[in-house]
């Protein structure tokens, strides 16, 4: 297996775990909290997808899907199209109100989009320095782990205030 059958096992993994996360769920239960200042798995979704589009589309010099397709106006969320959910209160968790079919249609288009360009890398392009303000400088296959991670951590989240809200009978 190369480096770029690798990453695109990567993010099969995390887009599989995003669908058994989302389908057949009511917005309602999107949009539920299993605490007062809990992330919903709509936010959690949105959030994962949207550092995916973010940290890609920066490392391959392309607009982010969220803004080239149109899905910044589909979601109509009261931020700036730049926000990925980084520092988000427990309001704006609130404010992430999305039904499943445009939660897995945007990520399914980033993922679309992340499967053609990693397709594209090998080994050496792993190396190259994408963020020298860290130490040590941060490579292209560092940020692209980081962000398999970050989205799987995510994932499992909204997975786990699933089984929450079964349990619970919603």
């Amino acid at each position: 297996m190369d480096s770029a059958d690798l990453l695109a096992d990567a993010f099969d993994r995390v887009r599989a775990v995003v669908h058994e996360t989302v389908e057949g769920l009511s917005d309602d239960d999107l949009t539920a909290r299993p605490g007062p200042d809990a992330n919903t798995i709509a936010w959690l979704v949105w959030h994962l997808t949207r550092v995916q589009d973010d940290h890609l589309a920066d490392a391959a010099g392309t607009e982010q899907v969220w803004t080239a397709d149109g899905w910044a106006e589909r979601f109509a969320l009261p931020f700036p199209p730049s926000a990925t959910g980084y520092g988000h209160s427990p309001g704006d968790v609130a404010s992430v109100r999305a039904g499943a079919g445009d939660l897995l249609g945007y990520h399914d288009a980033v993922h679309a989009a992340t499967r053609r360009w990693v397709r594209t890398l090998d080994a050496a392009a792993l190396d190259r320095v994408v963020d020298a303000s860290w130490t040590p400088p941060v490579t292209l296959g560092v940020r692209l782990v980081s962000v398999v991670a970050d989205d799987l951590q995510h994932a499992g989240q909204a997975a786990y205030v699933r089984g929450l809200l079964e349990r619970r009978g919603s």
